[in-house]
């Protein structure tokens, strides 16, 4: 959804909400000391009050790095590096999606909200159906993809396990 060209200020405002909204980061080790973000992911109350038990969650991945493998967000859920050694097979979309749900589960959410799923990109599609999230709403021509011109939004939706 975010313009290629925005400018690390306005992402940073955009992004890092104050509490109640968490932002999880995924990094991978590029040698001594050295490390990049490789996927980062936003949940907040999808509405205030009786409606704060729903995640709105957001989920960006490095384009460069969809599929090539990864791991979880680390201990806890969030802020974990991890070395090419403990790449995942899955991908690193699926793992930080992995992630994103278990914190937000940890958290207390009963459900999460996917406003804004590209329903030209397929894959991404495949991987949200695959891990329980329906297809409960449908924007029409609600994106302009860069090559594809105006795409369909899906809104996504999936109960998560109860916290004890």
């Amino acid at each position: 959804m975010w313009d290629p060209d925005t400018d690390e200020s306005t992402a940073r405002s955009v992004w890092m909400l104050p509490p109640p909204a968490t932002v999880l980061v995924m990094e991978e080790d590029e040698g001594p000391g050295q490390s990049r973000i490789v996927a980062t992911a936003q949940l907040t109350p999808s509405q205030p009050g009786l409606g704060d038990h729903v995640a709105h969650a957001i989920l960006l991945v490095d384009p460069a790095l969809v599929n090539t493998g990864g791991g979880p967000f680390g201990p806890g859920g969030f802020g974990g590096r991890y070395g090419a050694g403990l790449a995942s097979s899955r991908g690193i979309g699926r793992a930080a999606a992995e992630g994103m749900i278990e914190h937000a589960t940890k958290l207390g959410y009963r459900a999460m909200q996917l406003n804004a799923v590209v329903a030209a990109n397929s894959k991404l599609v495949a991987l949200w159906r695959s891990m329980a999230f329906r297809v409960v709403g449908t924007l029409p021509a609600a994106f302009r993809h860069p090559w594809l011109g105006y795409s369909d939004l899906y809104v996504m939706y999936r109960f998560l396990p109860v916290n004890d």
